[in-house]
């Protein structure tokens, strides 16, 4: 009897309340039947009853069985699982190490034991059986990165799982799929432009017979440079090539850092015909055109930022730069300056206001390239103006400021800020000058406001932070200064009989600019350099004018003096200048006792390091050519030209400011032995 009760206890998922109330009705209309057929006629009834008795020792018999045969398969199933899991832990390909708090081994399974290919195992520590396995498993502890991470362990990949509270370690071998990833991943397409600098203006001097040579020889140098890397290379055109390669092979270029820009550059310079090259190269993209855009894309980086260079970059990441060793070579012919002096005044006669904006403690060259955009518009009878607070300038910007004031007509070129968002419209037009990065521009909510309407005029290299989509476009990182554009600009212009685009108080703020930003003529000075001052003396520039605008207060002179006095040699040939911590030095005079210093012997290139505002170290770097301070000062956060670049690092100290850019000097020096 009791094995029979055990026996009707049925599993869960028999006992549904469903099935019992069907059973129950059941039985209850058949006892119904009975007794009706009782009432109707007894010995019917009689009958019916017998049936219903039978009817329920079949059910209750039925139940015994199916209650015993699932019990049955539930126990069977039971077995089967446990067994499974027990045949798992041993045999599949998964391998699973036990370890005690001292890292003692109590249990791997078989799978684990090929790979420590050691039998007597147990009770020895991890450490002595694999140090190698010891060693990644106390790393990703120390880490913190116990769960679900890659190793490489005995030349095969696994995924790393450890559960150190249990004392377990799971490792799956994932070597034939990491193979096939890294496949995968060596084999994306990466695309590639290059453009040869200058092509246009030196085939211009040569005979057809030089031409064809110079011609050959670039075809066949990049050829062999492609066919060694086991890149596709097409000619376009005769001064751009499309570069097609796998990413393993650019893996390669890059740790050759491109060695064809230095060979092209050295033996076309022996040949007096010097020849550089702009490559800009996407990857990690799928989609081709996003590639060809992002190509295309960092070629124009490449090109702005003065040629002679490879901007390698995926989309939307930042960009890494190859090579900008060598000064921008001056472009001898000024159709651009012409072509972009036309489209700048079709551009400014659609506008209803022109705001000019230079760079955030806007010097001589940011102010006179800005006067000069001034005049051009308002040439054209549009409204325009400087963006500027005339109460907050550096000493000689406020003598130029004084001076303009008093002269007729010109006491209006400037507005303050707050005036010129007050005045702004969805037809208003922004010129940058002096500058290209949103980061420095010197009215930023202007520039929110209007960053679909922006000219950008600079003579810095491009970097990375750029306006986007901008209407024009006019960066000559060869050029001298803001300044020396403009003037080819305004030379350009076709003012009306007997009216004049510059006053001599503007040709002289011009020339002011291009004397300081060349450094007196002495630096990043080309014949056009020479051209532009020589055309703004000849319209009234004064060059006692610009002595008088650039002369020196006493007080910052003692303050430039006193920072020329703590000058440091921190590398051969490197000076760095470091002003007090708890003083704040005008960035005008950090970047003047960064040039004065270039003045001494043995000094190739200085770095001024001084405390903006008590926030925020700013560094002014030169160079006399041979050392790319841009690039050291980019891998700061900064930026600029090839001799002359700065930055501006937050929440440091003058002493750390130095600790980094030391950092930033040996970087400069491992990447260009």
């Amino acid at each position: 009897m009791k094995d029979f009760l055990r026996k009707l206890e049925f599993p869960a998922f028999i006992k549904d309340s469903r099935l019992t109330a069907s059973v129950i009705i059941i039985l209850a209309l058949s006892l119904l039947g009975s007794i009706v057929a009782m009432i109707m006629n007894p010995l019917f009834g009689l009958a019916m009853v017998l049936i219903f008795i039978l009817t329920v020792a079949c059910v209750g018999y039925g139940a015994y069985i199916l209650a015993g045969n699932a019990n049955n398969f539930a126990v069977s199933l039971s077995y089967r699982i446990k067994r499974s899991e027990q045949e798992a832990m041993i045999k599949m390909p998964l391998g699973i190490l036990l370890y005690d708090k001292d890292h003692q081994i109590q249990w791997a399974n078989p799978y684990l034991q090929l790979y420590l290919k050691n039998e007597d195992l147990i009770g020895h520590t991890i450490a002595s059986v694999d140090p190698e396995l010891d060693k990644l498993i106390n790393e990703s502890l120390k880490a913190k990165t116990a769960e679900n991470h890659v190793v490489n362990w005995d030349g095969h990949q696994f995924e790393m799982v450890i559960q150190d509270n249990l004392g377990v370690v799971y490792l799956l071998d994932i070597t034939r799929y990491a193979k096939i990833e890294k496949r995968y991943k060596n084999e994306l397409l990466a695309i590639g432009q290059i453009f040869i600098d200058n092509y246009d203006e030196l085939s211009e001097t040569m005979h057809d017979q030089e031409l064809t040579a110079t011609s050959a020889y670039v075809q066949n140098t990049l050829s062999d440079y492609a066919k060694n890397f086991n890149a596709y290379l097409k000619r376009i055109d005769e001064d751009h090539f499309l570069l097609l390669l796998h990413m393993q092979d650019l893996a390669k270029m890059e740790k050759d850092k491109f060695s064809v820009l230095d060979k092209m550059r050295l033996e076309t310079s022996r040949n007096n015909t010097p020849l550089t090259l702009s490559i800009g190269i996407a990857f990690g993209s799928s989609l081709i055109t996003e590639l060809a855009d992002q190509a295309q894309s960092n070629l124009d980086l490449a090109l702005g930022r003065g040629g002679d260079q490879v901007v390698l970059s995926q989309p939307g990441k930042a960009a890494r730069f190859f090579g900008g060793k060598s000064n921008p070579m001056e472009k001898r012919t000024r159709v651009r300056a012409r072509m972009v002096s036309q489209a700048i005044s079709e551009l400014f006669k659609e506008a209803d206001r022109v705001f000019v904006v230079g760079h955030a403690s806007p010097d001589m060259d940011s102010i006179g390239s800005g006067i000069g955009v001034v005049k051009i518009a308002r040439l054209h009878h549009v409204k325009a103006n400087f963006v500027l607070d005339v109460n907050k300038t550096n000493y000689d910007v406020s003598r130029l400021v004084a001076k303009m004031e008093k002269v007729k007509g010109d006491n209006d070129i400037f507005i303050a800020p707050g005036d010129a968002l007050e005045a702004v419209t969805d037809k208003s037009m922004l010129v940058m000058v002096d500058h290209s990065k949103y980061s420095i521009t010197y009215s930023k909510e202007l520039y929110n406001r209007l960053r679909n309407r922006i000219i950008v005029i600079d003579h810095h290299r491009r970097g990375e932070e750029f306006p986007e989509n901008p209407m024009l476009t006019y960066v000559e990182p060869y050029a001298s200064s803001a300044c020396e554009l403009v003037t080819e600009m305004v030379e350009y212009q076709q003012p009306s009989s007997g009216k004049r685009v510059l006053t001599d108080l503007d040709a002289t703020a011009m020339l002011a600019g291009i004397t300081v930003d060349s450094k007196e003529f002495s630096l990043r000075t080309g014949t056009r350099t020479f051209d532009a001052a020589s055309y703004l003396r000849s319209i009234g520039a004064s060059t006692m004018g610009v002595s008088k605008l650039l002369k020196e207060d006493i007080d910052s002179f003692l303050q430039r003096t006193r920072l020329v006095s703590s000058l440091k040699m921190i590398k051969p040939k490197m000076a760095v200048l470091c002003g007090p911590d708890d003083k704040e030095i005008d960035p005008i005079i950090t970047a003047q006792a960064a040039d004065t210093a270039l003045d001494l012997e043995n000094v190739e290139a200085s770095f001024a390091i001084t405390r903006r505002n008590k926030d925020t170290i700013g560094i002014s770097a030169r160079s006399m050519g041979d050392i790319n301070v841009q690039l050291i000062m980019e891998k700061l956060g900064g930026g600029g030209h090839l001799s002359n670049a700065a930055t501006q690092i937050k929440g440091i100290s003058v002493k750390e400011a130095l600790a980094k850019l030391m950092d930033a000097v040996d970087t400069y020096e491992q990447e260009n032995e």
